[in-house]
């Protein structure tokens, strides 16, 4: 079997350089919801106050700190994925955003940007600044892509901002059962996928994610979940795009891994806790020595 890269999440830039020394392929996730926090106010507040330069200034100097220290190792900026109910919990939120029944499947990633652009734009400033810096290894994520439709029309935004022609590499989360049905036609408009398993697993089993009493017996190993990855990563490849994934699971499921390697994934991210168990996971499977 062939082994698959491993890489490493992280979304707390000030252990870039310790994280930067494992012998990884690079930072498949880089969560912008970590740095949004830190802003601790809603980002049309911001607007309001005319702080967004502070905002971006958030982003943008997280993101440089990684990719300065990872360079010229790809790292792999996903858009934020803040909840309605998480951005209530900002300055100013519950002026910007509605009560929802269920967040989790409501206002968020690709819908959330083309109803409120402003915020989205103000993430694509700081990515644009930062490769302008000369940090040419970043590379940007969109989460919770429903249709191809929702993503042409969030590329077109990113293109508005960061240029048509800067090189920056888009990739998009398979973590919706309709992106495993259509995995080739979604392959095609980027330039790569990552699977996102916590909410691949709530949506195909119909699960709670947040539920650890459900979680105990429906897992990603469920041959229903693990079907929907095979169809992402046999489609993907079908069309010539590489697959990741970069969700917690494969840190402590051995069984996952496995699954994952005969199913030819690409690339696997952990975090830099889970690298050195999870690279010996890799070369026991494969028969490869330990990177």
């Amino acid at each position: 079997m062939r082994r698959p890269q491993l890489l490493v999440n992280l979304s707390v830039p000030q252990l870039a350089e310790q994280a930067a020394a494992l012998d990884a392929g690079g930072v498949g996730l880089m969560r912008a919801e970590f740095l949004a926090m830190q802003a601790a106010k809603h980002p049309l507040a911001l607007r309001e106050e005319g702080g967004e330069e502070a905002y971006v200034g958030f982003f943008r100097e997280g993101l440089e700190q990684v990719a300065t220290a990872f360079h010229p190792r790809p790292v792999t900026f996903r858009a934020c994925d803040l909840k309605t109910n998480e951005y209530r919990g900002l300055a100013g939120g519950e002026r910007f955003e509605p009560e929802e029944a269920n967040p989790m499947l409501g206002r968020r990633g690709a819908f959330r940007y083309l109803a409120q652009p402003e915020d989205f734009r103000l993430q694509m400033r700081a990515v644009a600044e930062a490769r302008e810096a000369g940090l040419d290894n970043v590379r940007l994520m969109l989460p919770f892509i429903r249709t191809v439709a929702d993503l042409r029309e969030v590329r077109d935004i990113v293109h508005d901002v960061v240029g048509r022609g800067s090189g920056l590499e888009l990739w998009a989360m398979a973590e919706v059962p309709s992106n495993a049905f259509r995995a080739f036609e979604l392959a095609g408009e980027v330039d790569g996928l990552s699977i996102g398993s916590n909410d691949l697993t709530q949506l195909v089993l119909g699960v709670d994610r947040d539920s650890p009493e459900l979680g105990e017996r429906y897992r990603v190993t469920d041959p229903a979940v693990v079907d929907a990855i095979r169809m992402i990563i046999e489609g993907a490849h079908a069309a010539g795009c590489p697959v990741g994934i970069c969700g917690d699971q494969p840190a402590h499921d051995r069984e996952l891994v496995r699954i994952l390697v005969e199913l030819g994934i690409d690339s696997i991210s952990v975090v830099p806790q889970a690298f050195a168990g999870t690279s010996a996971v890799l070369a026991e499977l494969t028969g490869e020595a330990v990177k």
